[in-house]
């Protein structure tokens, strides 16, 4: 049979599509021995193949074949150049390429906008927008489903403005954006997402009763919502709906995502019937879902059952595996055994990342091991080239902080090779209110103010401290500041399961329906607590 380049670019395109990209490449290799030369579909797909090897020689290599050959200047050859320099990181080149496109589609612009929604740089977040509003619209290209769903991300987050979102949700509206349609579904998981992350809860909920026709991926993202917004009860239950009124099941994704709403709940119960779904699916061999599973148990107080499911063979352990049952351990107060798993773990050859760093730093703070926690930092830092980040340096304040070595610790802070945050000053905080250096902690409530004036807590609590010193001038002047800014502290709150039900409690709260009840029975405990101490109490000691 004449092996024609289509012939070659289906099975090329097969390799890629089963991620076999290193058999992408050598049947490509194979082709050019027959002297087959390629056209712009092997070449575009190549470029995917690379990008996703994140192999920035082949990468180049492909894009001076494409330059040889003359298919530079095809629009989908350069998308996927574009989307391949960007998977690298090379942002600039990415622009470079787009900038010197003769012609460009709606795809070219979409392949911009992904690849800066895939950026944590604010440059890049104000670039897109810039893109939409002004280049994008100049060009004469109309935004479409996928220029939304790339900037939708964006929005909502630390780096983002809401006021975005909201304003391409009225752009979806008024265009005519069905939700319902076909591939537009994505449009209303990234809705939801979107109001999710800024905790507008009721703006997702809003979305998701506008979509009639939900696939998994729309009622896993709602799931998600209210798991990310403190409300584990309705997430469950729109677990159980997605099941009952749709008929859909579960997939990897979905368990993952509620997952930590039996953590809130400390719900070991559910926690084991998603355990047992995951295992009659055959999930259990799915890394990101076994380490969900670690996390769940270690937080339901079952570490047993977290390192049974770490020891399974069912799955291949990644970093982040083992980085959560060195947490679990520190979280239980075993801080000698999170060392001996972070040592287990580098002697098999992976390396540290910043967040295996914090949790074994965080077992040794909370087991005394401070010795053994500041050599594993300056191992990390010097040996395994570690960057600080601000967690890892709010765990060596505490660590000094429960030395009582506060001076030691504020000089820390001073060096440190990043600016402090809310989380470091936050330990000095905690240590000061410990050892009772008023004047430290002074001085850890003011930094708090400066990084979080929106913040009441730290207002509270700086008046509680020159309250408590009859400074009542300085008592004045903050609650005056909190009057103009408009800040009032939320009520404390706590709540119990019981019978899967869970009940919530704010301060001096009489809400409940058996709150007559409740306080009979702790006045109860209380003057019981307060009565003199009998002799006949010995008899039941």
């Amino acid at each position: 049979m004449l092996r024609t380049v289509c012939i070659w670019n289906s099975l090329i395109n097969g390799y890629v599509k089963n991620c076999v990209f290193h058999g992408a490449f050598h049947r490509f290799n194979e082709m050019q021995q027959c002297d087959i030369v390629p056209d712009d579909f092997t070449l575009s797909t190549l470029a995917k193949a690379s990008s996703e090897l994140r192999n920035v020689t082949v990468g180049k290599s492909i894009h001076g074949k494409i330059v040889r050959l003359g298919f530079i200047f095809d629009i989908v050859v350069a998308n996927s150049l574009i989307s391949m320099y960007f998977k690298y990181g090379e942002c600039k080149e990415s622009l470079k390429l787009f900038d010197e496109m003769p012609e460009r589609n709606s795809g070219s612009w979409n392949v911009l906008l992904a690849g800066y929604a895939s950026s944590n740089d604010c440059f890049y977040v104000k670039e897109a927008w810039d893109i939409v509003v002004r280049s994008m619209q100049i060009d004469g290209v109309k935004p479409d489903a996928f220029t939304i769903s790339s900037l939708l991300p964006l929005c909502g987050n630390p780096i983002g403005k809401l006021n975005y979102g909201k304003e391409l949700h009225c752009y979806i509206v008024k265009n005519e954006l069905d939700l319902d349609f076909g591939s537009n579904v994505h449009l209303g998981c990234g809705l939801i997402d979107m109001y999710s992350r800024d905790n507008k809860i009721t703006a997702s909920r809003h979305v998701f009763d506008q979509i009639k026709r939900r696939n998994i991926y729309v009622w896993t993202a709602m799931v998600r919502g209210y798991v990310q917004n403190k409300d584990p009860d309705k997430a469950l239950i729109l677990f159980q709906e997605m099941q009952m009124r749709d008929g859909i099941l579960p997939n990897r994704i979905s368990l993952i995502s509620l997952l930590p709403a039996c953590n809130s709940l400390a719900g070991l119960m559910n926690g084991k019937q998603i355990h047992g779904f995951a295992i009659r699916k055959g999930f259990n061999d799915d890394a990101s879902l076994c380490n969900a599973l670690i996390d769940m148990y270690s937080k339901c107080g079952s570490l047993e059952k977290a390192r049974k499911v770490f020891e399974s063979d069912s799955f291949h352990k990644d970093t982040i595996s083992w980085t959560t049952l060195i947490s679990a351990y520190g979280l239980h107060g075993q801080g000698k055994e999170s060392i001996r798993l972070y040592n287990d773990m580098i002697k098999l050859g992976i390396k540290p990342d910043q967040i295996a760093v914090v949790g074994v730093l965080s077992a040794c703070s909370r087991s005394g091991l401070i010795k053994e926690g500041l050599q594993l930092y300056s191992t990390a830092v010097q040996d395994y080239r570690v960057e600080p980040t601000a967690e890892i340096c709010a765990v060596i304040v505490d660590m000094l902080g429960n030395m009582g070595e506060l001076e030691q610790a504020l000089n820390f802070i001073k060096t440190m090779p990043l600016e402090p945050g809310p989380s470091v000053w936050g330990a000095l905080v905690s240590a000061s209110i410990r050892y009772k250096d008023y004047k430290m902690l002074e001085l850890a409530y003011r930094s708090l103010i400066e990084l979080e004036p929106e913040n009441p807590s730290n207002f509270i609590s700086l008046s509680n401290l020159y309250a408590s010193a009859s400074r009542w001038d300085l008592v004045a002047e903050l609650r005056h500041t909190m009057k103009e800014r408009g800040l009032r502290k939320s009520p404390g709150c706590s709540w119990i399961n019981i019978n899967t039900k869970t009940h919530c409690f704010h301060v001096a709260d009489k809400a409940h329906p058996s709150s007559k009840l409740i306080y009979e029975v702790l006045d109860h405990v209380f003057s019981t607590m307060n009565e003199p101490i009998s002799d006949d109490l010995e008899y039941w000691i």
